[in-house]
């Protein structure tokens, strides 16, 4: 992982309000079905990245293995839902993306809203991981444990993934300076969110 100064995993600007991993511990059902849908989101996204830069063949070859990739974790968190009696449950709004979105300036040109799609996309990788990591940590179950470890490793190489496509396209300052944009943004809006333990995110 990234070296952290000062900073939390993936050198996110805010950790992750405490109170989120004891209310998600309550709420297995419903935070594994988030989760799930979560996985299955990111695997559409990614296609329409594909599908939008079909033109850059170093998007097409090194995201195509990440929609596979993300459809097996999708199919992982059903099978552990299955294993522990539950079923996969009704699709919520996600706050936390829809208020990220808000982030972007209307009227981009093209390239712009390209460095921050490929952005937005690591920082949803950075916070989902760091809210694996924090689930490894903190929930009781051994099993869980070692689950959302895996998930926590995979969503690490996405975000380090996302982060190296955007420098491949762009300056790499000019990639900072965005990244950095888009961490406080992420910070000033965060705390203003619910904390809840049936949401990802």
């Amino acid at each position: 992982m990234e070296k952290q100064v000062s900073k939390t995993t993936l050198g996110l600007n805010l950790p992750t309000d405490p109170r989120w991993v004891d209310l998600a511990a309550m709420s297995l059902q419903d935070i594994l079905t988030d989760h799930a849908f979560c996985e299955q989101k990111a695997a559409s996204n990614i296609i329409s990245i594909i599908q939008m830069h079909s033109d850059k063949p170093m998007i097409v070859e090194e995201l195509s293995p990440v929609v596979t990739e993300e459809w097996g974790h999708f199919r992982q968190v059903l099978n552990e839902l299955k294993k522990r009696g539950m079923t996969l449950g009704i699709q919520r709004r996600d706050e936390y993306v829809k208020k990220l979105m808000k982030g972007r300036p209307s009227g981009q040109g093209r390239q712009a809203a390209f460095l921050d799609q490929l952005l937005i996309c690591a920082l949803i990788e950075a916070r989902s991981c760091e809210r694996f990591k924090t689930l490894s940590q903190k929930l009781e179950d051994p099993e869980l444990q070692e689950f959302y470890h895996k998930f926590m490793v995979a969503e690490a190489a996405h975000y380090k993934l996302f982060l190296r496509l955007a420098k491949n396209y762009f300056d790499e300052q000019k990639v900072m300076e965005r990244w950095n944009y888009w961490l406080e943004y992420e910070a000033s809006f965060l705390p203003l969110l619910e904390v809840r333990g049936d949401r990802m995110h």
